[in-house]
């Protein structure tokens, strides 16, 4: 088994988690992608043997509602970097430093990998974020304090930031 999979009910709606042996790959919002597509995308980036095995990942479940009841403010759930590369990879290792609770913004985060100018790459990359909430890009936010894009919706965003204490 290369890639486990299983759907977790969140109050962000359904989600799509899969990780393999070295750690978590996927966090998805099943609203835009369905699940097959998420499965399909899986099983062409990282390896096609893909299995629904839920024991397999309690874990990042537990963790998941723990967080969204607020008693959970860091995931001990290991993540598997090695399917993502270069100045993405940096972004979203970056963006997984930002405390609970804290925001960053999009020119930090492209400083804070390394590249300061790249701050529209940074965004990209942060768009593309396989593993929204745990990689926790709703913490970054446009230099004047506005919120930005997010994968999930901007609603997903507000709410994210809401129960870490950020909006009010």
């Amino acid at each position: 088994l290369d890639v486990a999979y299983t759907s977790v009910d969140s109050p962000l709606g359904p989600l799509v988690v899969a990780a393999t042996p070295k750690g978590l790959v996927r966090v998805s919002y099943t609203e835009f992608r369905g699940e097959d597509d998420v499965l399909e995308d899986l099983a062409r980036r990282v390896s096609p043997r893909v299995l629904e095995a839920p024991a397999r990942l309690d874990g990042i479940r537990r963790e998941l509602d723990e967080y969204f009841e607020g008693r959970l403010q860091d995931f001990a759930t290991p993540i598997d970097w090695s399917y993502l590369a270069g100045f993405t990879r940096e972004v979203l290792r970056a963006t997984a430093a930002i405390p609970f609770g804290d925001v960053s913004t999009y020119a930090g985060v492209a400083e804070a990998a390394g590249s300061p100018r790249a701050v529209r790459a940074a965004g990209n990359a942060l768009g593309a974020n396989p593993m929204p909430v745990v990689v926790p890009c709703h913490r970054v936010l446009r230099t004047g304090g506005s919120l930005g894009g997010y994968t999930g919706g901007i609603e997903r965003k507000e709410f994210l930031l809401r129960l870490e204490g950020r909006l009010l």
